[in-house]
Parts: structure tokens; C-alpha cells; sequence
């Protein structure tokens, strides 16, 4: 797979994730159904078995059992009282249902992308869960416990193996490294002002006193970025043609009017934690 089919891939689970969740109805301790969203048409419904499942959600046709919901809600409650946090069901439902989607859609994209599960692999996770909870017996009771058959368990298990693929294969489609350019702003919100104040730049005025005059809080420091970053794509686009110590003409965004300086440029520099999620969800 490609960058940039991982990165279409990945916008596609957070728009697929939204219309999901907005269809969905996920029952609330046994009580009626409790839309999460703006009512739309609900999903295709998985075709009729000879003993139906209950359903919390369907996504692209495959089912998330009401037990499988339930017993992640339930160990979601559990770690964030654990914790200390107080969640209400409301959030908690949604935080997990979400999580459970999100993990479907993942291991949807493994499997397109050619990737499988085998029973061995399956198998060799359920033996490493057996000996930590202290053997198979006890592994057993607590699926019974959780709700889960044995077969229901394994899919459960085969799903988070196949997600986490995909997830580590889009994560090591973004490098660690990028182009990036080290800048510095003088932003003002009226034309004319932003005129003279360029004129000044161009006669030798001091580029870092002026940004600290018109902004005392960050003296203008706009820090290293990549390609794709910023929500101003005009501001990018700008930056990327300067070399250190030149200057910009004067930008207009929604923002307002930018002068832009560059003070460095480095072909790999390491990307900010921010900035590579930025272009993870890209």
C-alpha cells in the first residue's frame, strides 16, 4: 500500500467512523435503544441466522455483538474507575463504541490489503491470555462471564491482531522525518498597516523587533512545520519558497495579513509528535 493510499484509507475510517456512529443505535444495560446521532437510514442489517446474534452495530456488513460491546464497556468502566476518572454511561458508551468501529474498520483495510489471521497465531494469542489468568479453565470462565463463546472470542482476538496491523502499517507510512522550514510571523489584521510595516522590512527594519512589537506573547515564532501542517495553506505555500533570512510579501488569509520570514530550512528534520499525527490523518 501506498502513502497515499494509507492516508486516503485513513480518512475514510474517520468519515466512515462519523456516518457509523451517527446510524447506530448501541442498547444501554438492557433498556431501549438510545441513538447516538441525528437519526439517518439505519445500516444494511447482517442477513438473518438460524439463531439471530443481538447487535450493537454493523459496519460494512460486519456485526459487533451486543456482548462484545458489552464486555468493552465494562472493562472501560472498570479502568477508568481504576483511575480515579468518573465517566458517565453516556460518554463511555460512546468512547467505546466508537473504539470498537474503528478497530473493524482497520481490520476490514488489513484484510483488502491482503492481510490474514491464521488459527495458529489466534491460538497462540489464546494460550499466552490462558497462562496469564492461570490456565484454561479460567480463561473459559471469564469469556463465559464477559459474554463471549469461544468462537466469539477468537474473532474478537483475530480482529484487534488484524487492526493492529493495519495500524502499525499506516503509522510507518509517515517517516519520522520531513522537509521542514523554521519560521517567524508578523501578523497584522489591516491592510495598509501591513504595507508600511513590509516597506519598513525592505528599508532594514529588524524583522524580530517588529514581530515582538505586534506580538508580545510569541514574538511572532511560528516553529518548524512540514508540508501539510498548517491550517493556512497560503502561509505554506509561501514558506516553502523562502530560504533563510528572506522575507515575504504580504499574505492575506482568514486570518488576517502575514509577513512571513524564514530563519531555517532543513530537508530531514524530525517531526513534532502533533506533526506526525497531523499527516498520520491525512
Amino acid at each position: 500500500m501506498t502513502a497515499s493510499t494509507l492516508k486516503h484509507f485513513l480518512a475514510g475510517i474517520i468519515l466512515l467512523t462519523a456516518l457509523i456512529l451517527s446510524a447506530c443505535e448501541v442498547p444501554l444495560g438492557g433498556g431501549p435503544a438510545t441513538p447516538t446521532g441525528t437519526p439517518t437510514p439505519s445500516p444494511t442489517p447482517l442477513p438473518p441466522t438460524p439463531t439471530p446474534i443481538p447487535l450493537a452495530a454493523t459496519v460494512n456488513g460486519e456485526g459487533i455483538t451486543e456482548a462484545e460491546f458489552e464486555a468493552e464497556l465494562a472493562r472501560f468502566q472498570s479502568a477508568q474507575a481504576a483511575l480515579g476518572n468518573t465517566v458517565s454511561l453516556e460518554e463511555a458508551t460512546q468512547r467505546v463504541i466508537s473504539d470498537l468501529v474503528d478497530q473493524v474498520l482497520l481490520a476490514q483495510g488489513a484484510q483488502a490489503e491482503g492481510f490474514s489471521v491464521d488459527e495458529a497465531t489466534v491460538q497462540s494469542r489464546v494460550d499466552r491470555l490462558a497462562e496469564q489468568v492461570g490456565g484454561a479453565d479460567k480463561l473459559a470462565v471469564w469469556e463465559s462471564q464477559h459474554g463471549y463463546t469461544d468462537e466469539s472470542f477468537r474473532l474478537a482476538l483475530s480482529r484487534q491482531i488484524a487492526a493492529a496491523w493495519m495500524r502499525d502499517t499506516i503509522t510507518a507510512a509517515v517517516p519520522e522525518t520531513a522537509e521542514q522550514v523554521h519560521v517567524r510571523q508578523i501578523l497584522l489584521y489591516n491592510s495598509d498597516m501591513a504595507q508600511k510595516v513590509l516597506e519598513q522590512l525592505k528599508a532594514g527594519a529588524d524583522f524580530g523587533t517588529l514581530a515582538a512589537q505586534y506580538d508580545p506573547a510569541t514574538q511572532g515564532e511560528l516553529g518548524w512545520f512540514p508540508r501539510g501542517y498548517l491550517l493556512q495553506p497560503q502561509i505554506e505555500a509561501a514558506a516553502f519558497t523562502l530560504q533563510p533570512g528572506q522575507i515575504s510579501d504580504v499574505i492575506q488569509t482568514s486570518v488576517g495579513y502575514h509577513i512571513l520570514m524564514v530563519l531555517e530550512r532543513d530537508p530531514n528534520h524530525l517531526l513534532s509528535p502533533d506533526a506526525r499525527l497531523t499527516l498520520q490523518n491525512q
